[in-house]
């Protein structure tokens, strides 16, 4: 039998510095049996000369802009797969990281999703700015991995949970997760740091300090909406808790 396919599915927008790292990153996976699907949301650089470079190894789909959550959203209706993984395109994955994940699925066969964790790192010209978030949580050497970038989930866990919320600027992910623990999925986290999240000139305040105040909000309104859904029921019962695994964050089911 023929291994599973894994659709990799790279959002996209005005991406071309780093794209091609990213791409490289998913070939060098020691898992083979991929499909690479760039979603480009209506890129204005040289992305899409970037993604032609590869030829036939990847697939070119785009949209007017719409936002992250859009963009995933293209990638996932045209994936093929029967399992569905992301990475934005300016990080980077470890070559194993979707074979180790794989293995997981192949020794579970309860298992919906596995994500792995991930660790921050700076771009060279920001080496001064980074000597100011020394000691900062979130550049711990491994962080538990709630994020799409982390994630390989079977496709069938999209159809129960839904797509992402294109109604939301930011925190899509931390919203889908939500739903996903909301509908009882089974989820694991591989102590290993196998995803490589660069932190540049344009993702600083949202990937460690969130001082923007809208994405602060949309965080907020994302947080809110779960505990809403999870209120006691008519009769008066209180669903039991549950915790993401390795997260240490506890929340209703």
């Amino acid at each position: 039998m023929k291994p599973p396919l894994i659709s990799c599915i790279v959002p996209v927008f005005n991406g071309e510095r780093y794209l091609r790292e990213a791409l490289d990153s998913i070939r060098a996976q020691t898992y083979r049996r991929l499909e690479i699907i760039v979603a480009d949301d209506g890129s204005t650089d040289g992305t899409a000369a970037v993604v032609a470079g590869f030829g036939e190894h990847v697939r070119y789909l785009t949209q007017p802009n719409a936002g992250p959550a859009a963009a995933r959203n293209l990638g996932l209706r045209a994936a093929q797969g029967d399992f569905v993984a992301f990475l934005d395109a300016d990080d980077l994955w470890h070559p194993e990281k979707l074979a180790r994940q794989m293995a997981r699925f192949q020794a579970r066969l309860d298992l919906d999703l596995c994500v792995t964790h991930v660790q921050n790192f700076w771009v060279a010209e920001l080496a001064g700015e980074a000597s100011g978030y020394r000691g900062h949580p979130r550049l711990a050497p491994a962080i538990p991995g709630y994020v799409c970038q982390a994630l390989l989930t079977r496709r069938t866990l999209f159809d129960m949970v839904g797509a992402f919320n294109t109604g939301l600027p930011a925190g899509e992910d931390t919203d889908w997760f939500l739903h996903a623990a909301e509908h009882g999925a089974v989820m694991e986290i591989l102590p290993e740091v196998l995803v490589y999240r660069r932190l540049h000139q344009t993702n600083i305040s949202w990937g460690l300090t969130r001082v923007n105040s809208r994405e602060r909000d949309v965080l907020l309104q994302v947080l809110k909406a779960s505990l809403d859904r999870r209120r006691p029921r008519r009769d008066g019962s209180v669903a039991a808790p549950y915790q993401f695994p390795g997260s240490g964050w506890q929340q209703k089911r």
